[in-house]
């Protein structure tokens, strides 16, 4: 797969197949993931693959219970105002990222594969996420969607109790990535331009270049 069709299209999928992930798949993936770059090459992360339908169930109402508290705090405001006037183009996307994540949440325990990510003494989270990214784009590759969350940061000690993470040894919670083979269509992502987000040389100042349309494919 072209590299820039993989970095243009691996975008949250989150309505999947339940149909398993072959193990010889999985080891493709966590090889790939592990040759990101890491902070003094210490490689101070572990991964943790959960497959096992026991232990899915005791993380899916964690799970929810963790969106129900996203939803009535940090995104209060924002769904409020949503709400108030759903036909309004901004609104209606927010309100159509809450279904979609909440789809996610309501059938957590029927995807086939979880990857869950911790890392030791770096909360800003720079040595695990390009393993992390580069596990969901060598999915991609495998023609395997994945959504990242990071919500179960409401319940930490519950997560780490179900999954036996020793606490004493100072493991954080990164992030949960759910896999499984996507029943829709992939996709560019619909994303504000790079001129509306980007500035050169100090903040404000104009880029120096706009991109009104994707640059992948190609014309």
């Amino acid at each position: 797969m072209d590299i820039y069709e993989a970095l243009y299209t691996t975008r949250a999928m989150r309505r999947v197949r339940t149909d398993p992930i072959p193990q010889d798949t999985q080891a493709r993936i966590l090889d790939a993931a592990i040759r990101a770059p890491s902070g003094g090459n210490t490689q101070n992360w572990r991964f943790l693959l959960v497959d096992d339908s026991d232990v899915k169930a005791k993380l899916g109402p964690i799970y929810r219970d963790c969106m129900t508290q996203l939803w009535a705090t940090i995104y209060k405001d924002r769904l409020e105002v949503a709400n108030a006037a759903p036909d309004e183009p901004e609104n209606a996307e927010m309100l159509r990222v809450q279904r979609s994540a909440q789809h996610l949440a309501d059938h957590f325990e029927d995807y086939p594969l979880l990857l869950v990510s911790f890392v030791q003494f770096d909360p800003s989270g720079g040595s695990i996420f390009p393993a992390t990214w580069s596990a969901m784009l060598a999915a991609r590759a495998e023609g395997i969607g994945a959504s990242l969350t990071s919500v179960f940061f409401f319940r930490l000690d519950d997560v780490l109790d179900v999954l036996g993470v020793p606490k004493e040894e100072g493991w954080l919670f990164s992030s949960c990535v759910c896999f499984g083979y996507p029943t829709g269509r992939w996709g560019v992502a619909p994303r504000r331009p790079v001129h509306e987000v980007s500035f050169r040389n100090r903040w404000g100042n104009d880029l120096g270049f706009d991109v009104p349309e994707p640059l992948w494919p190609a014309s």
